[in-house]
């Protein structure tokens, strides 16, 4: 079944501010729910994590300055975080910095991982996601 950014977030209780823009939004149990690309899967970081990772300036635009200021936030105050995995049919397009809401991609919930921001480095940064303990 094919899914939207806005019913993704949805199903976290996240709104977000605006569909054509946003790939962040805070839910009202105050965990982060974020879009993060496939692509951007970070190999090694240990046993069941799940790491993803990029540069905030690789794109520009409002959409990025509110995950910019969301992510910093959840690494501050120690937030969970949940994902919504983004597929791109074209993936080197998003590399290339092209906007990201004319590229086709798919949407999934990943509501089996819990994620935390493990670390901002300057321009980048590495959100992990575990399967929580049963």
């Amino acid at each position: 079944m094919k899914i939207g950014i806005s019913e993704a977030f949805r199903k976290y209780g996240a709104t977000l501010k605006n569909v054509n823009w946003s790939v962040s939004s805070w839910a009202d149990d105050k965990t982060l729910v974020v879009s993060l690309w496939q692509h951007h899967h970070l190999k090694g970081h240990g046993a069941g994590v799940l790491a993803f990772g990029d540069r905030f300036d690789r794109w520009s635009g409002p959409g990025n300055a509110e995950f910019r200021a969301n992510v910093a936030r959840a690494l501050e105050v120690g937030a969970v975080v949940r994902l919504v995995l983004a597929r791109a049919l074209e993936p080197d397009r998003v590399q290339r910095g092209e906007d990201g809401s004319r590229i086709p991609k798919t949407f999934a919930v990943r509501d089996d991982l819990i994620g935390r921001v493990a670390e901002i480095d300057g321009e980048s940064y590495v959100i992990e996601f575990t399967r929580p303990a049963a």
